[in-house]
């Protein structure tokens, strides 16, 4: 059955491409985040452990949304490590760093994810699809705001 919500094919695959840029860069970000809360140590573990609990279970639905967008494009949705790690710009830490290199990370993590959300939002802008421009507004401004939160801890 052929799809018509109003964007045209080519558009809507264009739109889910950075959809699926973003989507990988929310699930590393989530790995990250997730992994850091199991590992945190030190005297900010407490109030850490708790951030990173939030951050992470928002990184997860948020992760569901955007390929439940996908899907509504009719594009198939990148799901597996090897597809994530060819499109996602977050490095992957693969150890355990001091917490105020955990913060850090997340930081610039989250910056990244700021960054494509931008990109997505402007080929969804130039496609007409106000649903993704919507939707990842939304996460935009919630990148935004976990950075500067955690930034603040570092000063």
């Amino acid at each position: 059955m052929a799809i018509d919500i109003g964007i045209a094919k080519k558009d809507r695959e264009a739109v889910a491409k950075h959809l699926s840029k973003l989507l990988a860069d929310t699930y590393s970000l989530y790995l990250k985040t997730h992994s850091f809360h199991w590992n945190i140590t030190g005297p900010q573990f407490n109030s850490l452990h708790g951030m990173f609990e939030v951050q992470y279970n928002q990184l997860w639905l948020a992760a569901d949304e955007i390929a439940e967008r996908i899907r509504i494009l009719d594009v198939f949705a990148p799901g597996s490590y090897s597809q994530f790690g060819k499109l996602t710009s977050i490095k992957e830490e693969s150890g355990v760093p001091e917490w105020k290199d955990m913060v850090a990370q997340l930081v610039e993590g989250h910056e990244i994810a700021a960054a494509t959300s931008r990109e997505v939002i402007k080929a969804a802008d130039d496609a007409g699809d106000e649903g993704s421009a919507d939707m990842v507004t939304g996460r935009l401004k919630e990148h935004e705001k976990t950075a500067w939160m955690l930034r603040s801890l570092l000063k």
